[in-house]
């Protein structure tokens, strides 16, 4: 049983002037064996809370930044009005903060025998699955004096897809893509392209493409046209160690990654390549091969959401032989992860000869824009110290960077916002060279 602040109330008011005019047990007795009997008669005439029902139904998938809806029906079996406060409780992060108490508390009035739907809006603030607590129901009798309270589980996932904020650099690396796909006649015959179509010829083609045979069946002069190989292969490495946990501006490492790994995976799935993802820290802790354009990102997102750092040092013999088993032909590896000297050089370098070798490897790392404001700060004392920090900082990723070079692999470092399209313009870099 609950009690209600009408009722304290009503109990204080009643005791105020028969302790004033007449304090005795005689006057207490009068005021509050009323009042005890009303309570217990309102809590009487309660609808039980035991013997509701409840289903749901609504999203069960959401961008992060975005709202969703779960709808939750509330049955009354009972013979009696149900007069209830619910709270549907979902983890903390579901919510903006400061928001959870007005969006997750309802109230309801559900007659005899009928049902009522409630909506909870739902704003969560990480990636992952967030998944419903339970339900909790006050059921007030008519006097509002007494209330029936009990807890029910009502089972739902709400999966928290990475956002994609990326997106909005697509079209401009789709219409450069369109540029290297021979739909435009700049275009001319070069490593790592195949024939595409015939054209007619326009003055200023270059007269080596001009297709004689096809010529000689036409009225008109046809100039051959190329376009980058398609079908190729690429395997996106997220690196899930403790390095990726770091925070970077707003977001962890990770999650920029993850940005970028689906700017490239939909830039390359529309350039005709396949695209296979692989995280690994010191086992695989998400994969996804073979699937094809259409079902290529859906999978993609589906298969992030729930990704977690791991606060343990990457296994990097582990990640190259998996990265090999997943790749048997020759690939592009796109490698994300971090380019502190310490993790590369005893890690990375030694395997990274088994990668090149038959595959060609890009790494691409978060950098931390902080840093680069400290190696600007001038004026005072912790000021300077402060740009000798980040430039210090800026030289070590440089210098780790220019070892990876050595070896042949293509580096991007760049700020979480500018991470996403430097990694799509490498990838574009690579395929007009020839090199995928």
């Amino acid at each position: 049983m609950a009690l209600t602040g009408r009722t304290a109330l009503l109990a204080a008011l009643g005791s105020l002037p028969v302790g004033i005019l007449a304090p005795s047990w005689t006057g207490m007795l009068a005021v509050n064996a009323p009042l005890s009997l009303a309570i217990l008669c309102d809590y009487a005439l309660a609808a039980p809370v035991r013997t509701l029902r409840f289903t749901r139904s609504g999203d069960t998938s959401v961008r992060l930044g975005d709202a969703a809806e779960v709808q939750l029906t509330v049955t009354n079996p009972s013979n009696r009005r149900l007069r209830a406060h619910l709270r549907d409780a979902w983890p903390p992060s579901s919510w903006l903060a400061g928001t959870e108490q007005a969006a997750s508390r309802h109230k309801l009035t559900v007659p005899a025998g009928e049902r009522r739907r409630i909506t909870t809006v739902l704003r969560p603030t990480r990636r992952g699955d967030r998944q419903a607590d339970r339900v909790t129901v006050r059921s007030y009798g008519p006097l509002g004096l007494a209330a029936r309270q009990g807890n029910h589980k009502v089972p739902w996932t709400v999966r928290v897809l990475p956002p994609f904020t990326s997106r909005k650099h697509l079209p401009s690396r789709l219409a450069r893509l369109r540029e290297l796909d021979g739909r435009t006649s700049v275009l001319i015959r070069g490593q790592g392209t195949e024939f595409d179509s015939l054209r007619d010829y326009v003055p200023g083609d270059d007269t080596r493409s001009i297709d004689w045979r096809a010529t000689a069946r036409r009225t008109t002069v046809a100039v051959r046209t190329w376009r980058p190989e398609r079908d190729r292969h690429i395997l996106v490495v997220l690196d899930t160690g403790r390095t990726s946990a770091g925070r970077v501006g707003d977001v962890p490492r990770l999650d920029a990654a993850m940005d970028a790994a689906l700017l490239l995976t939909a830039l390359a799935s529309r350039a005709g390549d396949r695209v296979d993802l692989l995280a690994y820290d010191r086992r695989i802790r998400a994969q996804v091969q073979g699937r094809s354009a259409g079902d290529l990102l859906p999978a993609l997102v589906n298969a992030l959401a729930p990704l977690e750092p791991e606060l343990v040092e990457t296994d990097a013999r582990g990640l190259s032989a998996a990265a090999l088993n997943s790749a048997p032909r020759r690939s592009l590896i796109v490698l994300l992860t971090n380019l502190d000297a310490a993790p590369i050089e005893e890690g990375l370098l030694p395997v990274l000869p088994q990668l090149t070798q038959r595959h060609t490897v890009l790494v691409a790392s978060v950098a931390d824009p902080h840093i680069q404001h400290m190696s600007t700060a001038r004026g005072t004392i912790e000021d300077v110290y402060d740009a000798a920090a980040g430039t210090q900082a800026k030289a070590q990723r440089r210098r780790t960077a220019e070892q990876l070079q050595r070896h042949g692999v293509t580096v991007v470092d760049a700020t979480p916002d500018n991470l996403a399209p430097a990694l799509a313009d490498a990838y574009l870099a690579l395929k007009a060279a020839g090199r995928l």
